[in-house]
């Protein structure tokens, strides 16, 4: 039942990007932080802009990520189909501790879960998480997060 499930979300997914070959640029943006470092965050929040989240981009700055928010926690699952860039996916519980963190390859349909059911997803550059000293454990805050 849970292969059928998530066979048939990864079809919904790839049906909703179909045609799309442009990068979306107009999400709405917060800021997040970790630490003492700064996140620029795009918000993907609706159905349609998660399912295309950071496809077609050929660059990224540094600083800056993709924040996907779905409506309740669940077990996670983010493929890197169109994904120019490679990313690390933090998946992150209600309150912005990190559950587990994805090194993800571009252009692949490997999928990279959730340990545990999460509500939030944030895709950074390869690496920034580790460059940052931060892991699983480690907690981000912003206005997204339940303090």
């Amino acid at each position: 039942m849970k292969r059928a499930l998530f066979t048939l979300l990864f079809s919904a997914l790839a049906f909703t990007a179909f045609g799309q070959d442009t990068p979306q640029t107009n999400l709405p943006r917060i800021k997040l932080q970790a630490g003492m470092f700064q996140i620029d965050t795009q918000v993907a929040q609706t159905p349609d802009q998660r399912s295309i989240g950071l496809m077609f981009r050929s660059e990224m700055p540094q600083h800056e990520g993709m924040l996907f928010v779905f409506e309740q926690p669940a077990t996670q699952c983010f493929w890197m189909k169109n994904t120019l860039l490679p990313l690390t996916a933090a998946f992150v519980a209600d309150d912005g501790t990190i559950v587990n963190l994805a090194d993800m390859k571009p252009q692949t349909t490997e999928s990279h879960c959730s340990a545990k059911p999460v509500r939030f997803v944030l895709e950074m550059h390869q690496g920034w998480f580790a460059k940052k000293g931060l892991k699983a454990g480690s907690r981000l805050s912003g206005v997204a997060f339940k303090p």
